[in-house]
């Protein structure tokens, strides 16, 4: 049965003390530790093994929905979600906004509590299955990539363009293919690909070259998709338009 770690963190001593006591009582939650500001929270998220936290959104310095930002960001975001715990139910959007598998408006009981927690053990229970096989397996002209629960083979020459989607990338295909949405990071399917067939020219897009229609001042055309160049990729869409100059 999967069991996931949780910390609980609520600058309210007895609000903190119920929705602990709530984890205690529900079989696949593992309570690891209870924080009475995000700050400490934070710290744990960091040095410990934490699946779910149960997170309140007003407290002092660090609230709970800038902690939410902070997490969203991060690498380890697909692997710490978040299941907002307040009494203030303008923080709906917002909270859909950084990707909470939850939000519990107080006053809550266990019956609620536990439908929540529900959600966030299925969604668990996929991330595990997905990840028994590869994200990723290549060969010399293709690769396979995990979708669906399956692998599925993808073609180098039949990608027209790859966009990262938070802890997704999409993989645009040659029509009438369908595109092929994989749980993997851009950087990770960057290092499988065929090396001089493909630019990564933006943080999150790689584009076939051979599928470039036209190039500008600062992007690239493919059919009728704009890829704007980033910064920190400058330098190799100079290189691009030196080889087609």
């Amino acid at each position: 049965m999967t069991t996931l770690n949780c910390i609980t963190v609520d600058d309210e001593p007895l609000a903190l003390g119920l929705v602990s006591a709530f984890v205690d009582q529900t079989p696949f939650l593992n309570l690891v530790g209870k924080f009475g500001n995000a700050v400490q929270a934070l710290q744990a998220i960091h040095s410990m093994d934490i699946q779910l936290v149960f997170l309140d959104i007003q407290m002092p310095d660090l609230n709970g929905m800038e902690l939410a930002r902070v997490l969203s960001k991060t690498a380890s975001s697909s692997q710490t979600k978040i299941i907002f715990t307040t009494a203030y139910n303008q923080f709906a959007v917002e909270g859909y906004k950084v990707d909470a598998l939850g939000y519990l408006l107080k006053p809550f009981g266990y019956e609620e509590f536990l439908e929540t927690s529900m959600k966030a053990k299925r969604y668990f229970d996929q991330i595990r299955e997905s990840n028994a096989v590869p994200d990723v397996e290549v060969r010399e002209d293709y690769l396979f990539v995990k979708a669906d629960y399956k692998l599925v083979r993808i073609d180098f020459e039949s990608i027209i363009y790859i966009e990262s989607l938070k802890d997704y990338v999409k993989i645009h295909l040659t029509p009438p293919a369908k595109p092929v949405m994989t749980l993997s990071s851009l950087k990770a399917i960057e290092e499988k690909l065929a090396p001089g067939k493909f630019l990564r020219l933006h943080r999150s897009f790689i584009v076939a070259v051979n599928k470039i229609d036209s190039i500008s001042k600062n992007a690239v055309h493919v059919g009728n998709i704009d890829i704007s160049v980033g910064d920190l990729y400058k330098e190799a869409f100079k290189e691009l338009l030196a080889r087609w100059s």
